[in-house]
C-alpha cells in the first residue's frame, strides 16, 4: 500500500563533488531549492569545487560525515548521492530513517531496489538512472519505441535496437580515451561480462571488449561494444512482446582506434590480478591526467530499425546527443548533473509518485524529460518518420508512398 507523498521541504543535500558535478545541474538546483547544501571530504575541497563553477555563494558547503549528515537531514530534504554506487544503500537507509527523499544516477541494483521498498509506504520517492547513460539513454529509447509501436503496431518481423554512449576526448589522443571516472572504476568495469540480443539470440561476452566493432555516425567512425546486461531493458522500454529482435545492444562508444590502443589494458584485465589492476589504473591516471586544459565529448545515439517478412525497411528512428565540454563545464557534468537535477526538482513540485522511480518510465514522461533537456541547451536531435496529419487516418509520408494499412516508411 503506498502512502500520500511526503511534501517536500525544499532543501536538497548535494553528497559529492566528483567530475559529474556540473555548473548546469547546480545552478538549476539553487534556482528551485529553498536551500541547496554541499557536502564533500572537507568544506574547502567543496568550496573549491563549487568556485569555478561560480556557485560557492549560491550553495552552503559541509565536511561529510555520517554524524553531520545525519544532524541536519530533516524530513521532506532531498539527499542526492553523487558517490559511488557502492556508497548508494547506506545514504538511502539514513534518508530513509530521516523520512528524506533520494536521488542517484546510478543503475537501481538489487541491494538499492530492496532497501526502496520501504520508501512506498513511507510516501517517499526514491530516483534513479537519472543521469546520462542510465538516463538520457532511457529517455531516448522510449520516446522511439512508443513512436514506432504507434506507427507498426505490436508486432514486427524484425527488429533492431542499439543504444551506444561514450565520454571521449574531443580531440582524440594517442590513447583514445578522457578519463571522466575513476581509472580504476574503468578497468573493473571492462571485466564484467555483458548479455544482449544478436542475430535474434541471446549472446554473453565474458570480455566486452572482444565484441568491438565499428559504428558510423555520419562521416565519423567509431567503436562500440556491449555492455552490462541489456535484456532487462526490453520490459523495460516496453518493447511489445510481438516484435521478434534480432538485435538489442546497449553498450559503450569509443573514438575509433580504441581496441587497438588498449591492447596492453586488455591483456592485464584479463588476467584478472586485482595488484595489477589497482597499479595500472594509477599508472593510467598518472600517465592521462584531465587537467583544466582539457575537452571531453559526449556521445550518446540510439537507433531502432523494424523491417517485414520480406527484409525490408518498414521504419527507422534515431536519436542523437552530441556534446563537447568547454573552459566553464565538462560535457560529461553537464550530461549527468542536468537530467539529475530536472529529477529533484520534479520531486521538490511533487510531481514525482512515491516509490522507486527511473528516469522516465512512460512515454509521455520521456517526453516531458526530453524537452525539459532541450530547453536548457542539451542538443538532442531526432530523426523519425512524421507524425501523421491531425484527423487523417492514412496519412502519407513525405512521397506519398503509403497505402492504407502498410506500415510508413522511414527516414
Amino acid at each position: 500500500m503506498f502512502a500520500e507523498p511526503l511534501t517536500a521541504s525544499g532543501t536538497v543535500h548535494w553528497i559529492g563533488t566528483g567530475r559529474s558535478t556540473g555548473r548546469t545541474g547546480l545552478d538549476l538546483l539553487c534556482d528551485h531549492a529553498k536551500r541547496v547544501i554541499v557536502w564533500d571530504r572537507t568544506r574547502e575541497r567543496a568550496r573549491g569545487r563549487l568556485s569555478p563553477l561560480g556557485l560557492a555563494d549560491r550553495a552552503e558547503q559541509r565536511s561529510l560525515s555520517r554524524d553531520s549528515l545525519q544532524a541536519e537531514v530533516r524530513p521532506g530534504d532531498v539527499i542526492v548521492s553523487m558517490l559511488p554506487a557502492a556508497e548508494h544503500p547506506a545514504l538511502l537507509r539514513l534518508a530513509l530513517s530521516h523520512q528524506a527523499h533520494f536521488a542517484c544516477t546510478s543503475y537501481t541494483s538489487a541491494e538499492l531496489a530492496a532497501e526502496a521498498n520501504a520508501a512506498s509506504t513511507a510516501g517517499l520517492v526514491v530516483l534513479t538512472e537519472a543521469g546520462l547513460d542510465p538516463g538520457i539513454d532511457h529517455l531516448m529509447a522510449q520516446q522511439l519505441i512508443e513512436r514506432a509501436r504507434r506507427d507498426v503496431g505490436d508486432t514486427a518481423a524484425t527488429v533492431d535496437f542499439t543504444s551506444y554512449c561514450g565520454g571521449v576526448p574531443a580531440q582524440p589522443n594517442d590513447f583514445r580515451y578522457r578519463f571522466s571516472w575513476s581509472p580504476y572504476g574503468v578497468l573493473t568495469a571492462l571485466g564484467s561480462s555483458a548479455r544482449y540480443v544478436e542475430n535474434g539470440e541471446q549472446r554473453t561476452a565474458q570480455r566486452p571488449w572482444e565484441a568491438t566493432r565499428p559504428l558510423v555516425l555520419g562521416k565519423e567512425a567509431f567503436e562500440v561494444y556491449p555492455n552490462r546486461d541489456s535484456l532487462p531493458f526490453v520490459t523495460q522500454y516496453g518493447v511489445p512482446s510481438g516484435w521478434r529482435l534480432a538485435t538489442f545492444i546497449r553498450g559503450t562508444l569509443r573514438n575509433e582506434g580504441w581496441y587497438t590502443a588498449w591492447t596492453d589494458v586488455f591483456d592485464t584485465v584479463r588476467a584478472g590480478d586485482e595488484a595489477r589492476i589497482r597499479a595500472l589504473a594509477a599508472e593510467l591516471a598518472n600517465r592521462y591526467p584531465t587537467t583544466d586544459a582539457d575537452r571531453d565529448r559526449v556521445v550518446l545515439t540510439v537507433e531502432l530499425t523494424i523491417r517485414n517478412s520480406d527484409g525490408a525497411t518498414c521504419w527507422r528512428g534515431t536519436q542523437l546527443l552530441d556534446v563537447s565540454g568547454d573552459a566553464a563545464e565538462s560535457a560529461m557534468a553537464r550530461c549527468v548533473s542536468l537530467p539529475l537535477a530536472g529529477g529533484v526538482v520534479r520531486i521538490l513540485d511533487g510531481a514525482l509518485p512515491v516509490g522507486v522511480n527511473r528516469a522516465a518510465q512512460t512515454a509521455d514522461e520521456a517526453d516531458r524529460w526530453i524537452d525539459f533537456l532541450k530547453e536548457h541547451g542539451l542538443p538532442i536531435t531526432s530523426h523519425c518518420p512524421p507524425d501523421p496529419p491531425t484527423g487523417s487516418d492514412d496519412p502519407l509520408n513525405e512521397r506519398g508512398e503509403r497505402s492504407k494499412g502498410e506500415a510508413r516508411h522511414g527516414a
